[in-house]
């Protein structure tokens, strides 16, 4: 079989399985917003399970829950059959997924946590299932029609599966008033997380900032620059910043200029900052484009209000983003 026939064979299935996706909003019922409530609710933790391609699900829904603020975990039913069930606490809330609702190894589950009173919601395809005949909130996904040649192995059934989970986190998310800020505490490493990072986060402040007196003479400006290691002084009335100062403007400066001059005739006014909420990566694309190595940081409230004199919060240093790995 030539190439070409493979790939007019993936489009066939993205488009039997894009098709057959759209069948996944007969999902979205007052069942549904029960799932929603409960799970928000929830005093415990959300317990994801099912066995095969239906436990990889559970798993990745799991793990997607825990990330925006619903504390869950994966639990095998195969394992939970040998002793695991003591994991699940009477304030928890299962979450089992089954396509055909019929899977043995959740039927002990299943018993246990009816014994014991323990929320079920149930995700599966057959209505008259064991699964959701025991689930407290029966989710019923739409029957659909499998990609590959045979008809028969889990292809689009588990991407709709996967979809409905994705489709219950978002909401949930939109319920709960997720929001970046809680995004970033759940993924402190990795891509995301630097991402997600605030100038805020990565500025320099207190004993770090290389304040300058705006009356001090050129030789005191040398030594804080110096000192700061940072190649840049910020000049201060009245503890607002009234312009910054670099080593190149003092070398410059120092063929006119004797070193006992003021430093605020050597200094540029209207300095340029950014605002603390704003995002690092926000920053560096700031100067990356001015084509500088340090930025002011000033109060959400003074940078909205444009002032041309502000207070200093902190200073933000390419090389603290660089270390941050913000790129």
């Amino acid at each position: 079989m030539k190439n070409n026939n493979y790939i007019k064979i993936a489009k066939k299935a993205a488009a039997i399985q894009s098709s057959e996706l759209k069948k996944i909003n007969k999902t979205f019922d007052k069942n549904f917003i029960k799932a929603l409530d409960l799970i928000g609710n929830c005093k415990g933790k959300i317990i994801a399970a099912g066995v095969g391609k239906s436990g990889l699900i559970a798993r990745k829904v799991s793990a997607t829950l825990s990330s925006v603020g619903f504390p869950s975990f994966y639990l095998n039913p195969s394992e939970a059959n040998h002793g695991d069930l003591g994991q699940i606490d009477k304030k928890d809330i299962l979450l089992v997924f089954s396509y055909s609702g019929n899977t043995v190894e959740l039927t002990n589950m299943l018993k246990y946590a009816n014994r014991f009173n323990i929320k079920i919601i149930g995700v599966s395809s057959k209505k008259d299932s064991i699964l959701l005949k025991a689930s407290d909130i029966a989710i019923v996904i739409p029957t659909v029609k499998e990609s590959d040649p045979t008809g028969m192995v889990p292809t689009t059934s588990t991407s709709i599966t996967l979809l409905f989970g994705d489709c219950l986190c978002t909401a949930l998310m939109y319920k709960f008033k997720f929001s970046k800020e809680r995004f970033k505490m759940f993924h402190p490493g990795g891509s995301i997380g630097q991402n997600l990072l605030l100038v805020n986060d990565v500025m320099l402040v207190g004993k770090k900032l290389p304040l300058i007196n705006h009356k001090a003479n050129v030789l005191n400006a040398i030594k804080i620059i110096n000192k700061k290691n940072l190649g840049i002084g910020i000049v201060i009335k009245k503890n607002l910043a009234i312009g910054i100062v670099t080593d190149g403007d003092i070398r410059r400066g120092t063929k006119t200029f004797s070193k006992k001059n003021k430093i605020n005739t050597l200094m540029t006014k209207k300095p340029l900052y950014i605002n603390q909420n704003a995002s690092a990566a926000k920053a560096l694309s700031v100067m990356n484009e001015k084509k500088i190595t340090s930025l002011l940081v000033a109060s959400d409230d003074d940078f909205r209000k444009n002032k041309t004199y502000f207070k200093p919060l902190g200073i933000l240093h390419i090389h603290s983003l660089l270390k941050y790995g913000i790129k």
